[in-house]
C-alpha cells in the first residue's frame, strides 16, 4: 500500500484532471475495504482454528473415538488448504483490483502529463492559420532576444506571414536557435 500513496503523492500536486481526487478516493476505499476482507478472513481461520482445537478436546474428553486420529489429521488437513487457498485467492483478487486502479490512475496521469506537455498547455490554438503569404523566403535562424517584430524588421517580412508560414500558436514564445521559414525575406 504504501508504494500506491507514494504513487499518488507523486503526481497528485501536478495533475489538473477533473475527476482524479475522486478516482484517488475510490482506489483508497477500494484498498480500505479488501484490507478489512483480508482482516474477516484471518479473523475466520482463527475462528476455525480455535473450533477445532475444541472438536479435539471433547473427542478426548469423551474416551472413545468415533473418528480414528488419521481422519482427524486429514479433515484438519483439509480445512488448513481450504482457508490458505481462500486466502490466496482473496490475495490475488486484492493484487488484481490494486493492480487495475494503479493502470487507471497511471493512464489518466500520462494523459494529464501529456497535456500539459503541448504547446499551450494542451489548449487547440485559437488563431487560425491562412495560407495567404509568400510561397518564396529565406531560413532565419532566432538569435538572443530576438522577437517576431525584430525578425519581421530584419528581413523586410510581415509577422503575420511569418506566423502563419511557421504556424506559430504562441509567436512570444520563439527560442533563440530554433529556425523560422521567412516568406518573402531577404
Amino acid at each position: 500500500m504504501l508504494p500506491l500513496r507514494c504513487f499518488v503523492l507523486l503526481f497528485a500536486g501536478t495533475l489538473h484532471a477533473q475527476n482524479l481526487p475522486v478516482e484517488v478516493a475510490n482506489l483508497r476505499e477500494d484498498v480500505r475495504g479488501l484490507s478489512q476482507r483480508l482482516g474477516e478472513l484471518a479473523l475466520r481461520v482463527e475462528q476455525l482454528e480455535r473450533e477445532n482445537a475444541e472438536l479435539r478436546g471433547q473427542v478426548g474428553a469423551a474416551g472413545r473415538a468415533q473418528v480414528t486420529l488419521a481422519q482427524l489429521r486429514e479433515s484438519l488437513a483439509e480445512s488448513a488448504r481450504e482457508t490458505r487457498a481462500a486466502v490466496a485467492a482473496s490475495k490475488a483478487e486484492t493484487l488484481q483490483q490494486v493492480a487495475a486502479q494503479m493502470e487507471k490512475l497511471a493512464k489518466q496521469t500520462n494523459a494529464a502529463l501529456e497535456s500539459l506537455a503541448r504547446p499551450n498547455g494542451g489548449r487547440a490554438a485559437t488563431a487560425g492559420f491562412t495560407e495567404d503569404f509568400p510561397r518564396e523566403g529565406v531560413s532565419y535562424t532566432v538569435q538572443k532576444g530576438d522577437t517576431l517584430a525584430v525578425i519581421a524588421r530584419k528581413t523586410g517580412a510581415r509577422a503575420q506571414d511569418i506566423i502563419n508560414a511557421n504556424k506559430l500558436a504562441d509567436p512570444s514564445r520563439i527560442q533563440a536557435g530554433q529556425v523560422l521559414f521567412i516568406p518573402g525575406g531577404k
